[in-house]
């Protein structure tokens, strides 16, 4: 027998949640052959079996989420006919309230641009990755400690004969066994996402159907009562639990309280009988939490910068037939643009960097996150690491493998870790500006937006300006204003257009 458990997907990643079966119970597993599917808030994962045998007992359901190590699956080497211990449940709910906090984070962005065959100039080039940025640290809010007597005291009183008033009636908390009445629903095993979205949501717990491992509440149950509308706001305490006229004391701390109670959330659409509703799938959710987050962390501030590509456009055109041939790979404006950020990050090295605890962490390797999109469903970004060490040959081979490994969804969690700087690409859809979003906990994201032929003013040897026509484009930041003003990042704008304007690239790909 062999106890399948939930794999640490990346050294930041605290839990997971599954969201396929392969294999059922009674079902014929073999060693390497993938028995579950795994979705993380950085990557999701086909997971294979560390053994061959039969599945004799599923623990944790689809769509339930547990912690790293939580004992999923049960494999034999019987004839499958074993049942279900009746106590796993409550081991895998046990376990479950013992997880860490979750933290960490890369996700997706807010845009999602394709990857369309590259087509020669004029119509604007297509580049490996998709848009968008990702990843704010999950924030898991504990409950009240207060919330169980509350609902206890909400409970509706047993019949009795009124009690006399120098002695009114005062719930008790529940007994640490106690697994019944209000106080139980207070106390139901959550995971860390549960609890998250419950509070952020302000739900009462008691008012949402369990339908995980007994009785457990999942995130899709959360996500459920939301679209009910359930709970939209805790109820206030019922007249038992006030305080009375005789205790002004009680009465002036209670003010303040009631003053700080948070809004009740925003109203949830409801579907009219020409909608159609399609549910949010698990990376649609994931980078909605996220991008929502990075807002609500950094102080966004956007720059934005016009680049003439004639430079980069002569020896692109010149190289790109070899290239593809030698390589494998197009030649797009990507890898020029990504080399020039990983040189200019040596004199801006604020832009490489995270906020920390009222301090800036500037990293000493810039390791390169590139958005992709993923046939419109969500986005990911991969990383290429020590990109401040490769030419451009190097960046454009990894960045095009990365791309087409994450859109097989063959990237593993070392392929997601450790981004210090984030670049988006939507301008394989000809976009004028982008405002991506930071892809937390990093300060700075770059998009390259479309490039096309355009006239510029150039100027001439016996004074004033003639007209040509050249591939331009513009290239945006978004950064965060906590870490660095904006006259330092167009600075670096200023400079990583130098760097395209300017440099020998012939010399790149010799």
């Amino acid at each position: 027998m062999a106890d399948i458990t939930m794999p640490q997907l990346g050294e930041t990643v605290t839990e997971g949640t599954i969201t396929r079966w392969a294999k059922q119970v009674g079902d014929r597993i073999e060693e390497d052959e993938v028995l579950f599917e795994v979705s993380t808030d950085k990557v999701d994962s086909e997971v294979p079996s560390p053994v061959s045998g039969v599945v004799t007992e599923i623990v944790v359901a689809e769509g339930e989420t547990v912690p790293v190590g939580a004992k999923l699956a049960v494999v034999g080497d019987g004839d499958g006919a074993a049942a279900a211990e009746p106590a796993a449940a409550a081991d895998s709910a046990e376990t479950s309230s013992a997880a860490p906090a979750a933290a960490g984070g890369s996700a997706p962005a807010a845009m999602t641009p394709p990857d369309p065959a590259e087509a020669d100039p004029p119509p604007p080039p297509a580049d490996a990755a998709g848009a968008g940025g990702e990843a704010a640290p999950a924030i898991v809010a504990e409950a009240a400690p207060a919330a169980a007597q509350e609902e206890a005291a909400a409970a509706p009183p047993a019949a009795a004969p009124p009690a006399a008033p120098a002695a009114p009636a005062t719930p008790a908390a529940p007994a640490a066994g106690d697994t019944g009445g209000a106080g139980a629903s207070a106390s139901k095993v959550l995971s860390p996402v549960v609890r998250k979205l419950i509070a952020e949501n302000n739900l009462d717990p008691a008012n949402i159907a369990g339908t995980g491992a007994g009785g457990r509440i999942t995130r899709a149950d959360v996500l459920a009562a939301l679209d009910a509308g359930a709970g939209a706001a805790k109820a206030a305490p019922s007249p038992a639990a006030q305080p009375k006229p005789e205790a002004p004391a009680a009465a002036a701390t209670a003010a303040p309280s009631a003053a700080a109670a948070p809004a009740a959330p925003a109203a949830v659409a409801t579907a009219g009988g020409r909608d159609t509703v399609i549910p949010f799938s698990n990376i649609r959710r994931r980078t909605a939490e996220h991008m929502v987050r990075s807002l609500a962390t950094s102080a966004h501030t956007l720059v934005v910068i016009e680049v003439d590509y004639d430079n980069v456009e002569k020896v692109r055109t010149k190289e790109k037939a070899r290239f593809k041939e030698t390589e494998g790979v197009s030649l797009s404006y990507l890898p020029f643009i990504a080399r020039a950020v990983v040189d200019a990050v040596r004199e801006f090295p604020h832009v490489n960097a995270s906020v920390g605890s009222d301090e800036l962490i500037v990293h000493g390797d810039v390791n390169l996150g590139v958005a992709v999109d993923l046939n419109f469903e969500g986005l990911i970004v991969p990383v290429v690491q020590d990109a401040g060490g490769k030419r451009l040959r190097a960046l454009a081979r990894e960045i095009a493998e990365l791309a087409n490994r994450a859109r097989t969804k063959k990237l593993g969690a070392d392929d997601i870790a450790g981004g210090t700087f984030t670049i988006t690409n939507a301008g394989g859809y000809g976009t004028l500006i982008t405002g991506p979003i930071i892809n937390q906990p990093q300060v700075a994201i770059l998009s390259t937006d479309g490039v096309k032929p355009q006239p510029v003013a150039l100027p001439l040897d016996g004074g004033g300006y003639g007209m040509a026509v050249h591939m331009v484009g513009n290239l945006a930041i978004s950064f965060d204003h906590r870490a660095f003003d904006g006259a330092y990042a167009a600075a670096f704008l200023a400079k990583i257009r130098e760097i395209l304007e300017t440099r020998d690239w012939a010399t790149e790909l010799a």
